[in-house]
């Protein structure tokens, strides 16, 4: 296996996180006279960052307001729910035992992502958790990137990092950074919208992509 740096996105791909953000739009959007959005809308609209998808459901001069109501609303219910995607556990231990560099990378709010990490007990197996906030851009920004490169070993080149992900946006930023690329499907997007957004390797869920990677503790 070529590479020695991994990237991972959080809700979709590390983390189940979806119930808990439908919550959170189901108690915004009554309070400014809109019907709460469905599971699926919300599903549909996630993975750019919250201004983004907020935009999807309020006009954008209330974007502001909206955001402002969903995130007091999510600092106080953001760790109800949230879970681990199988095999996430296993894969992060598993490139750690063998002295790889994996981190965080995402879209979702930088100090909201670092607290999950924490209460899922998966920070002592990541060297970086970047996100929304941390910085003025978002992924697929090759400024986001570098930043993101930046928070790791020196010795990181693009040949040998890996963006796994289960969305457009990470596909986006793989692209720009010259990375590899490994998509799941546990997320906001199927197998067809991976490849039609340039993915070559796309995969079930993450042991999926442990096995092909042949990691000891994929179940076979």
């Amino acid at each position: 296996m070529r590479f020695r740096t991994f990237l991972f996105d959080l809700d979709g791909t590390l983390i189940e996180h979806l119930p808990a953000i439908h919550r959170c739009y189901a108690h915004t959007m009554p309070k400014l006279g809109y019907p709460a959005p469905t599971y699926q809308e919300v599903k549909n609209a996630i993975g750019g960052g919250s201004p983004r998808a907020m935009g999807k459901f309020v006009p954008a001069e209330r974007v502001a307001e909206a955001l402002e109501i969903y995130r007091a609303y999510w600092h106080e219910t953001m760790l109800d729910g949230v879970s681990l995607m199988p095999g996430a556990e296993m894969i992060l231990r598993e490139l750690k035992s063998r002295g790889f560099q994996t981190a965080a990378f995402t879209n979702k709010h930088g100090p909201s992502s670092r607290r999950i990490c924490d209460h899922l007990s998966i920070t002592p197996w990541l060297d970086a958790v970047v996100g929304a906030d941390d910085t003025p851009w978002l992924k697929p920004e090759p400024a986001f990137n570098n930043y993101m490169i930046e928070q790791l070993d020196a010795a990181t080149t693009a040949e040998t990092t890996c963006m796994v992900g289960d969305s457009p946006y990470d596909v986006g930023a793989a692209l720009a950074g010259g990375w590899g690329f490994a998509g799941v499907t546990t997320g906001t997007h199927s197998e067809a919208q991976l490849r039609e957004a340039g993915a070559t390797d796309v995969y079930t869920d993450l042991p999926a992509i442990a096995r092909q990677w042949g990691l000891a503790g994929a179940a076979p």
